[in-house]
């Protein structure tokens, strides 16, 4: 689990953390009558408090002049919606998400065998036909046992992630940690830059390695006693009952592929069994992996599969029912990408309030009428 440094370090790194985003516009000519730093800080205070439309973070801010002016001038008030629209579509995107990633990186280590989820994630509301600009996608490393976005790259197309994912990585520090990603990421060269770059891989595969998916589901199904492990994980809620079978097989001899993969030292088989109780139906899904950890159990592997799947319902889910990223028309300049990691700024000081067990949603309603508990947020 990543773990936080003291508060007051961590206090000062976030005020300080984007103060070297460069200003695009004018400064050295005419009166800038509303720094930069000063519209970032409305516009994060602002999506703590459930707000991420222009119009909305414009109208927050000359609800809460008064409080804002406790940590900034705002001499001249709150500026207009257009401003703050105008605003970030032109900063420099390339650099916010460099400080950002720095910022999480200052305050967040991880642990041996942590695991760092890659998935991409399109916003949908980023599309612009009249100009031809197709929606963008966001490529995100996400570690799902403290719901912290690490690092992102984005691009235009979702088939451009076999591109970006290594491009990514060089980005974070994977250094020990155990990297998962879909069956799209399941490449020789992804999987070498994993290696590389000082972590293990743990990736899904399916049809898209046709021979080495074949030749899994035929070596699983023999089940030698000798070097295979087993894990059954059961759960049952949401009127469903859900087992989850790991089988990991360590001896590859067999295996054709094997020396074609860096480091490949076991295959596992997660086969998941879920019954409604509603309709009282059942239904079983199967699907494989390819892991480079050499001390890697049945039980780690049912949790890193498990654990996947929350840069989906932890982060991505959250983006579309929690901060309306989709619905957003944010598509001019750099204006989604910028507020993507305004989103996820936002998203990252809620989930790290541990205080209590308060969903997402009421996080931020208690954020927007109860100040001391807003500013316990912003730790500033």
């Amino acid at each position: 689990m990543i773990h936080h440094k003291t508060q007051v370090a961590y206090s000062e790194t976030f005020l300080n953390a984007f103060t070297s985003l460069k200003d695009p516009r004018r400064i050295n000519k005419g009166n800038i009558k509303y720094p930069l730093i000063e519209i970032l800080f409305l516009t994060i205070s602002s999506v703590l408090c459930g707000y991420s439309d222009y119009v909305l973070i414009a109208d927050f801010g000359k609800a809460n002049l008064q409080w804002l002016r406790k940590f900034f001038p705002f001499k001249e008030g709150v500026c207009s919606h257009d401003v703050i629209g105008k605003l970030f579509q032109r900063v420099d995107y390339e650099l916010f998400e460099s400080l950002y990633s720095d910022w999480v990186k200052e305050n967040f280590k991880l642990t041996q065998d942590e695991l760092i989820a890659i998935d991409g994630k399109r916003i949908c509301g980023s599309y612009d036909n009249y100009s031809g600009k197709v929606a963008t996608h966001i490529v995100s490393a996400y570690v799902s046992s403290s719901a912290i976005t690490l690092g992102q790259e984005a691009i235009a197309e979702k088939s451009n992630e076999i591109t970006a994912i290594p491009k990514l990585l060089d980005k974070i520090d994977i250094k020990d940690a155990m990297i998962s990603i879909d069956a799209m990421g399941c490449q020789k060269t992804i999987a070498t830059k994993i290696v590389d770059n000082g972590g293990n891989y743990f990736l899904a595969v399916k049809g898209n390695q046709k021979e080495l998916y074949q030749q899994m589901i035929s070596l699983l199904s023999l089940n030698l006693p000798t070097h295979t492990d087993t894990h059954i994980w059961e759960q049952s809620d949401h009127g469903r009952v859900e087992k989850r079978t790991a089988t990991l097989l360590t001896d590859l001899t067999l295996l054709d592929q094997k020396e074609d993969w860096t480091n490949l030292n076991c295959i596992a088989k997660i086969e998941t069994q879920r019954y409604c109780k509603v309709k009282k139906t059942t239904s079983k899904e199967s699907r494989y992996y390819i892991c480079s950890s050499t001390n890697i159990t049945a039980k780690k592997a049912n949790e890193y599969a498990r654990g996947h799947w929350a840069i989906e319902n932890k982060l991505h889910w959250q983006l579309d029912v929690n901060f309306d990223e989709d619905k957003a028309r944010k598509r001019k300049g750099n204006s989604d990408k910028n507020f993507n990691l305004i989103l996820k700024t936002g998203l990252t000081l809620l989930e790290r309030d541990k205080t209590n067990k308060l969903s997402i949603k009421r996080k931020k309603l208690k954020a927007s009428y109860n100040l001391n508990y807003r500013e316990s947020l912003m730790k500033v």
